[in-house]
């Protein structure tokens, strides 16, 4: 099954599929156990910062050996790609999809980037996602200085000229742990105004993790310091996904505060311990929880591989 094939399904059956970030091999298997355990198709996010942290040849044999150790449709894509090199990079480790961010670029010089790694990428099968508009915030080596929406009809300009397989759109979601300052917002009816011009088409949610309360209250209480924080409430997601076509949405921050909350929490009731397969096993379990909440109760992906 390809890519193409499950956002056909999703935007047919209103879902999404969760695109998790990692960048180690305990969050790989927690994500691709959550995946199986549902039944549900997943995509397997490495940032240009994770690939460099990991390395080329440990990232390729983790794609290899994934794929053999479990039996649903996962697809690895390369999360944030600013060049045409990290792009080729990442096609030539065995990456499924490759997504190149021009959207710092002006329209035009966007849409030859990207056509350019689509160009490069159908010729070995591998799917491009492009970007479109502008997100804040900070998140691994993406920064974002400014926000701007997504224009409707320059996505459709935009995805005429490219062929772009997916599109990341700004409807006001941002990256890292501080994503509003007041009350969370999200433009649908931007959303739905692309939609209407780009029908049964697959755009893509960045900056959609849900900073969850507890979890920030239970990092604070193990000795962490986390101020202000504010994420995408998850009936929003969950109204992206089911009542439009957002097909794709990433999750990055929530693994981070996962991993963060597992080892705080394992020190607190494990001060004698040294084993790192036991605080770094209760960080895979974190992480599996994590990602089944999303597929299961906010993306509604269970059940569809």
């Amino acid at each position: 099954m390809k890519l193409v094939d499950c956002y056909k399904d999703a935007i047919h059956k209103g879902y999404a599929l969760g695109a998790f970030n990692f960048c180690n091999l305990e969050s790989l298997k927690g994500i691709l156990s959550s995946a199986q355990k549902n039944n549900s198709p997943v995509i397997v996010a490495i940032s240009s910062g994770a690939l460099k942290y990991m390395g080329d040849e440990y990232v390729k044999g983790f794609i290899s050996a994934s794929k053999k150790a479990y039996d649903i449709p996962m697809f690895f894509h390369l999360d944030h790609g600013k060049d045409y090199e990290i792009c080729a990079k990442a096609i030539s480790l065995g990456f499924d999809s490759v997504m190149i961010d021009g959207s710092a670029l002006e329209f035009e010089e966007n849409v030859a980037l990207t056509k350019k790694v689509v160009d490069l990428a159908h010729s070995y099968g591998v799917q491009v996602e492009g970007e479109l508009g502008r997100l804040l915030g900070t998140e691994d080596e993406h920064i974002g200085q400014e926000s701007l929406y997504t224009s409707p009809s320059e996505a459709k300009e935009f995805v005429e000229k490219t062929s772009v397989d997916s599109l990341a759109i700004a409807i006001g979601t941002s990256h890292g742990i501080h994503k509003f300052a007041g009350e969370p917002k999200l433009a649908f009816d931007i959303l739905e105004e692309i939609q209407n011009l780009v029908p049964d088409f697959p755009f893509v949610l960045h900056g959609a993790s849900s900073v969850n309360e507890q979890t920030i209250l239970d990092i604070n209480a193990l000795g962490g310091n986390i101020k202000s924080a504010k994420g995408v409430p998850e009936p929003m997601l969950e109204k992206a996904c089911t009542k439009y076509n957002i097909c794709k949405i990433n999750v990055d921050t929530d693994i981070r505060m996962a991993t963060t909350r597992e080892l705080r929490n394992y020190f607190k009731e494990n001060p004698e311990s040294v084993d790192t397969k036991a605080y770094f096993g209760s960080v895979q379990k974190g992480i599996e929880d994590l990602v089944t909440h999303k597929i299961c109760d906010v993306f509604h992906s269970d059940n569809k591989a």
